[in-house]
């Protein structure tokens, strides 16, 4: 039997455990469970990333400026830990990523005063954020599929680099459910729209749902130094030859993110979303960069978080980002009515 033969399989038979489990949860023979507070599930519908924590982070902040308590629930995805944890109170931040996790650890040091708990329950993890936090607003970061837990506002998040061939369901595409499934999305946003054109297929898919369309974009703020955590402008990399290394959900972009600036970059080191990087995997990076003449290793905050190791020649940074809304109000009128509904 040929791979393709096994994957369709596994492809039709995974179709039918969602559709089932979907189908439990819309006759209620699974329940959907409620917690006495706003929640908001930012998601998407494919593996691979689309900006799903940038977009919490966003989020977080914005609310934080309308004078409302946020909380984060999380997963916690490669996290050495199976228990529910609070990662932190807003305050006292996590020594390290591996028990809580790469992305919850990154948020909680880039927000202040946001508690976050990872679980493998989002109810469970939500209700310990009520109990010890009373958050106003509850965001749940990948929290699309997660049907036990209701929530007031549902945003799905689609790369706009997505093709017609990557809407099949996994194994056989990228779908982490049936497309048709975005009729269960309050508000959709293709993502990442100033790196990617997203094609003609992807736009009328959505608006096939009688969605307004909202873009997206990310870009580069800055760049943040290993070890020092010092801020340097962007222009530091100007005309000069970098090596790129990444651990993430779409690599790709970030490289196309980078060639829009003014760096040579002279190679890209890829690896699979949340890899636990080795004193191995980063001799080899350096080694790579030296072999290629380049004068600093770039790589993301997220990556660097998960980085322990003294590098002999090369200084390396992280690319901080900004996102934007296009159009913003339509981005933030949902988001306004149901902070209206706040007692």
């Amino acid at each position: 039997m040929n791979g393709k033969i096994i994957s369709s399989l596994l492809t039709l038979l995974y179709n039918v455990l969602v559709s089932v489990r979907n189908f439990f949860y819309k006759v209620q023979i699974l329940s959907t469970k409620s917690l006495k507070c706003k929640i908001i599930s930012i998601g998407n519908i494919t593996i691979g990333g689309a900006g799903k924590t940038p977009t919490v982070e966003y989020l977080s902040k914005l609310l934080q400026s309308k004078g409302y308590k946020v909380g984060i629930i999380s997963r916690g995805y490669k996290r050495k830990s199976k228990s529910t944890l609070i990662v932190t109170d807003g305050t006292d931040k996590p020594d390290s990523w591996k028990d809580v996790g790469d992305e919850p650890f990154l948020l909680a040091h880039k927000l202040d005063n946001v508690p976050i708990v990872v679980g493998a329950s989002r109810y469970e993890s939500g209700a310990i954020m009520i109990e010890k936090f009373q958050p106003d607003v509850i965001l749940i970061d990948d929290g699309f599929q997660h049907l036990s837990l209701n929530r007031d506002l549902d945003i799905v998040l689609v790369n706009s680099k997505d093709m017609r061939s990557d809407h099949k369901l996994i194994p056989s595409g990228k779908l982490r459910e049936p497309i048709s499934n975005l009729n269960r999305a309050d508000l959709i946003i293709i993502t990442k729209s100033n790196i990617h054109k997203p094609t003609n297929y992807l736009i009328n898919i959505i608006k096939s749902f009688n969605r307004v369309i909202i873009y997206s974009e990310i870009k580069i703020k800055d760049l943040l130094q290993y070890k020092s955590n010092k801020t340097n402008k962007l222009e530091k990399i100007a005309n000069k030859k970098v090596y790129l290394f990444s651990a993430l959900g779409d690599n790709e972009s970030f490289k196309k993110m980078m060639e829009n600036t003014d760096a040579d970059i002279v190679g890209h080191s890829k690896y699979l979303d949340h890899h636990h990087y080795t004193s191995d995997d980063l001799k080899y990076i350096e080694h790579n960069a030296i072999k290629n003449s380049a004068e600093f290793l770039i790589t993301t905050e997220k990556d660097l978080v998960k980085i322990n190791f003294k590098f002999k020649k090369m200084k390396v940074y992280a690319v901080r980002m900004k996102m934007l809304f296009k159009p913003e109000s339509l981005f933030r009128e949902p988001i306004e009515n149901l902070l209206s509904k706040i007692n």
